[in-house]
């Protein structure tokens, strides 16, 4: 038994492999205590006695600190998909006290804001990485004292700098000697300077602004994966934006005849987006081929409604996804957008919640767009653009009344959605919303 552990205690690959494949790694430290010097104990001080360069010091790295005071900081896991980030932001400096779970920085990947938090409660020691390195989960961002030392030992690494010593009048005579010029050298002679003509532009060379008023500002994870993924849209898609408008009065006005009632029973406000998603399932039931995407030279029908919302925040365009709005009422819809809205406000919404979706509604009105083309969201086939609410004089029965309209819009990927299904899509769209009963009646 001895010798065979002996053999494997030579074979740095092997142990590593066991050690890091195993939970139990603890029951196996024992058998090697009879290889080890004397006085060694299966604990951190195996590290110590080690020599620098054994392979030993990696494979029990992970296992045990050279110091119990200290503890690291490292970037989390932040998706399958995702293999690393930029840190983004540094929010706490050496000496700062930190609890538990605090955030420490910012990581930006290409999808979301992921924060690296303190795992205990302490005083940052130092900082290992810095702003706009690119880094991969478990790498070491801060070290943190779990004690208040931390922040003593901090205070005394910053010593006062010394006073200058008075300089004596030998040592300032000397100063003042070297700052004079000789005698000997004289100025050499300046050449008269001859302005260079400057060559007239001709009516091709454009005049461009002045360098000095330019800023040039590394672009965003986030921002180069929306360009990248609407650049990709455009190349795939065959792309075709079909428009139609909707007279908004009855569906405002069932919002104004119950929307203190509906606060008071469901706690949320009723908004007009949630009747635009149930027009938008309605219509994807009326209509599949939209909720549904080619796939090489497959065409794949979803029996699934999964509605992208996209919303603009401060850093990006972010697409949460609500599940299953086929399944969902009113009060279900508006809860589950005013929790995705707030969690991509705050930078806290995760991949999972963004993955996947069916079909998307972007709602542009919010900043006042009157008419736009939007783009598809792949692996959609489809997207849905809302714009602004505009009081128009329209023809109602015999009379000319003000009324209060959207244009809608559908852009569709025209290899897969022929325009009759398009317009009937929108079609359905405008007919629940301009009569919500609709639902009720599954008409």
């Amino acid at each position: 038994m001895a010798s065979s552990i002996a053999r494997l205690v030579r074979r740095p690959v092997a142990t590593l492999f066991m050690v890091r494949s195993y939970q139990h790694v603890r029951t196996f430290i024992p058998h090697i205590v009879p290889v080890l010097p004397k006085g060694v104990k299966p604990n951190g001080d195996v590290v110590q006695r080690l020599q620098r360069d054994s392979p030993y010091r990696v494979l029990f790295r992970s296992f045990a600190s050279d110091n119990g005071d200290v503890v690291d900081a490292v970037v989390p896991f932040m998706g399958e998909s995702i293999t690393d980030g930029t840190l983004a932001t540094i929010l706490k400096k050496p000496g700062d006290r930190v609890e538990a779970d605090e955030p420490i920085a910012q990581i930006e990947t290409d999808k979301v804001t992921i924060d690296v938090t303190s795992p205990e409660a302490g005083v940052i020691e130092k900082l290992i990485a810095k702003e706009g390195d690119t880094v991969m989960p478990g790498t070491k961002v801060a070290v943190i004292s779990k004690s208040a030392a931390g922040a003593s030992e901090v205070s005394t690494q910053e010593k006062p700098k010394e006073a200058p010593k008075p300089s004596t009048p030998s040592a300032e005579k000397k100063q003042v000697e070297k700052q004079q010029p000789k005698a000997e050298a004289a100025p050499p002679k300046e050449k008269p300077h001859t302005p260079t003509p400057t060559p007239k532009a001709t009516a091709t060379e454009p005049v461009l602004p002045p360098k000095e008023r330019e800023r040039r500002v590394p672009m965003t994870r986030l921002r180069r994966r929306i360009a990248t993924r609407l650049k990709d849209s455009q190349n795939t898609f065959a792309m075709l934006t079909t428009f139609n408008e909707v007279d908004m009065t009855n569906l405002m006005k069932l919002r104004s005849e119950y929307k203190d009632a509906f606060l008071e029973k469901h706690g949320v406000k009723l908004g007009l987006m949630s009747g635009f998603i149930k027009a938008a399932v309605s219509g994807l039931q009326d209509q599949p081929i939209i909720n549904a995407v080619i796939d090489g030279d497959d065409i794949i029908y979803r029996e699934y409604v999964d509605i992208s919302i996209a919303v603009g925040t401060p850093k990006g365009l972010v697409v949460p996804v609500l599940r299953n709005a086929d399944k969902m009422n009113f009060a279900q819809i508006e809860k589950e957008i005013s929790t995705l809205a707030k969690k991509a406000s705050d930078g806290t919404i995760s991949i999972d919640e963004m993955a996947g979706g069916s079909f998307t509604i972007s709602n542009g009105g919010v900043y006042g767009s009157l008419l736009s083309t939007p783009i598809i969201n792949p692996p959609q086939s489809a997207i849905l653009g809302m714009h602004s609410i505009v009081q128009r004089p329209m023809v109602v029965g015999k009379e000319i009344l003000p009324r209060p309209m959207m244009y809608i819009a559908l852009t569709y990927d025209h290899r897969l959605i022929d325009g009759r299904e398009a317009v009937f899509f929108l079609r359905r769209i405008k007919d629940v919303v301009e009569d919500p009963r609709r639902l009720l009646l599954d008409l």
